[in-house]
């Protein structure tokens, strides 16, 4: 089984943090290894010279008769074996031992008599010397290893930090906030321009305030690294998709404003025609057509942000009797825990009633609206939300098996919600039946 790794570990800092880690300290391996093998052969190969040299003397000295020098002697008792042997056999040779508890360099020949002659060098200061260039590779090691991992962990904070801001912003975005920007120094000048906030499709003025986008000073660009690129693009699809919105919405205004004219006419001879089948689908279809254009009005007004709240102090309870009574349908008030909210009572009163009507057209009795303080749901006992809605929220003129409508009272209902402050959830119960969930702020 492959091991739980914490979820900082899969950071783009932490891999790189990693990666700048394992190469400083592969890299101080070798350095440190190739330093003390070469200062390791070159100390220890001038104590060899020195030992070879002493007992060259040493030999010519025992040849000519004269006394031995205190450090050098025949078959002396410290003498690794080793190293006898090979004298004894004829060859001279060094090697490296313990002396009275201090390292030596031996050296030794041979003489008369298959006997050994042997010289003794205190090798006790090359040893310390050896000793302390390690100790001076592993700290000058560490140091160099700690420092860089410091730079290298500051560029790659920079880098991330950027990803982040990007990732952020983009979330904005995803959330319906069409003036977000990066605005990333690397990507050149600011480009960004001042907007009406009303004009924010997503901006609701109490919870959300809109971003400011005055074009910054225009300042020199620096080199575009990759981080700059995707800022770039995701402005500059931001940027795009804020138009195209910004269109459609003029677009639905346009139309709707402009159809409440001929309709007004249309119901005015609508209601002149003498009574009868004929009158009366003409009358039901013109107050159909009526009911979109407002609808299709509301949105507008809802999708530029240009409605404003009027608050007053509700008790929860009767204001959702009142918008059950109105929407005349027979459904079912349940009070849990009343507590008074502070809200606009007709928007409150249109949300409501939106889904009481949608929960009759859509669903199957029995409908039961519930009051449990500050959350208000909305449930009937019919086969639920189509998956999409659920996944996605309300989408404008799409609704499935076969259901009249024109799916713009969620869509109404959830953008008046948004105006509140409030936020609206929609979820199918597990029995069966679809929820939808409204959660106000309590005074």
């Amino acid at each position: 089984m492959r091991p739980v790794l914490p979820p900082w570990s899969g950071t783009l800092a932490a891999k790189a943090a990693a990666f700048i880690t394992v190469m400083c300290c592969a890299l101080a391996a070798l350095l440190g290894v190739l330093v003390h093998v070469q200062v390791t052969n070159q100390t220890v190969g001038q104590a060899r010279d020195q030992a070879l040299q002493r007992l060259t003397q040493a030999t010519e000295r025992y040849e000519a008769g004269d006394t031995l020098r205190r450090d050098t002697g025949v078959d002396p008792p410290e003498l690794p074996g080793e190293l006898r042997d090979l004298a004894v056999a004829g060859d001279r040779g060094t090697m490296v031992a313990e002396r009275e508890g201090r390292p030596t360099m031996w050296a030794a020949g041979p003489v008369d008599g298959e006997r050994a002659l042997a010289v003794a060098v205190d090798y006790s200061q090359q040893a310390r010397t050896i000793e302390g260039l390690d100790r001076a590779i592993l700290w000058s090691s560490g140091l160099a290893i700690g420092a860089t991992l410091l730079v290298g962990a500051f560029a790659v904070t920079r880098v991330t930090r950027r990803l982040h801001t990007t990732a952020l912003v983009a979330r904005r975005i995803s959330a319906g906030d069409l003036d977000a920007r990066v605005n990333d120094p690397r990507t050149g000048p600011r480009t960004g321009l001042r907007r009406d906030p009303r004009t924010n499709p997503r901006t609701n003025p109490r919870t959300n305030p809109p971003t400011d986008l005055r074009a910054g000073p225009r300042t020199k660009a620096g080199p575009q690294d990759e981080v700059a690129a995707v800022a770039a693009a995701l402005d500059s699809m931001a940027a795009s998709l804020q138009g195209k919105l910004l269109a459609e919405q003029r677009f639905t205004a346009d139309v709707a404003h402009e159809l409440r004219t001929p309709l007004t006419g249309l119901h005015a001879a609508a209601e002149l025609l003498p009574p009868g089948r004929p009158t009366e689908l003409v009358r039901d279809r013109v107050a159909a057509l009526r009911t979109l254009t407002e609808d299709l009005l509301e949105i507008s007004r809802l999708d530029t942000g240009r409605e404003r709240v009027e608050l007053d102090t509700e008790q929860l309870g009767p204001l959702a009797e009142r918008a059950v009574r109105a929407a005349g349908n027979g459904t079912e008030v349940r009070v849990v825990r009343d507590v008074a909210v502070e809200t606009d009572r007709r928007r409150l009163e249109r949300v409501l009633g939106n889904l009481v009507a949608n929960a009759h057209k859509h669903g199957r009795g029995p409908v039961v609206l519930t009051v449990d303080g500050p959350v208000v749901t909305v449930r009937d006992h019919g086969d639920g939300f189509p998956e999409y809605l659920v996944a996605h929220g309300p989408q404008r003129f799409r609704t499935e098996g076969g259901t009249r409508g024109h799916g713009l009272g969620l869509t109404i209902a959830r953008g008046q919600a948004e105006v509140l402050g409030a936020r609206l959830e929609f979820a199918n119960a597990p029995e069966g039946g679809a929820v939808a969930t409204l959660k106000l702020a309590a005074e």
